[in-house]
């Protein structure tokens, strides 16, 4: 269990010590993924995903 305290994620070593820098990262991360979030094919994925998210939910909890 001690193992797990002391460690830390990417994200929480690399905190932004002001706005600049947290505009900086947000940027960054929006350039990683070249979606276009208002296609109507992205929606389309999104409702199919969550789709299949909540009938293995609802499976997962009719087996408990």
């Amino acid at each position: 269990m001690s193992e797990r305290q002391n460690t830390e994620t990417k994200f929480e070593k690399e905190k932004p010590s002001d706005s600049k820098d947290a505009a900086k990262a947000s940027k960054e991360v929006a350039e990683d993924f070249d979606i276009d979030l208002r296609a109507p094919e992205t929606a389309k994925a999104a409702v199919a995903i969550q789709s299949q998210f909540r009938k293995f939910q609802k499976k997962k909890q009719d087996s408990s």
